[in-house]
């Protein structure tokens, strides 16, 4: 499995275990971060990237995420 397959998986795994809406936008583009296959098509190319986390668990999945995008030297920032 190449290193974007794995940052691919454990993205879309770790974003599975919150009940929060997970989105990442680059360009004009949205794309569910639970969605493995919209991972796929994005992470393809390497762009910054821009989180949306909304829910009731917003803030621990923030903190996941910008540890696993961080892991995987992913360029991200949260939006507020």
């Amino acid at each position: 499995m190449s290193n974007k397959n794995a940052a691919i998986v454990e993205i879309s795994q770790t974003a599975n275990k919150f009940s929060s809406s997970i989105v990442l936008q680059f360009e004009n583009k949205y794309i569910d971060v639970k969605s493995i296959l919209g991972l796929f098509t994005t992470l393809l190319n390497t762009h910054s990237y821009e989180l949306h986390v909304h829910g009731p668990d917003a803030e621990e999945a923030k903190a996941a995420m910008k540890e696993v995008f961080a892991k995987h030297q992913l360029n991200v920032k949260v939006a507020e």
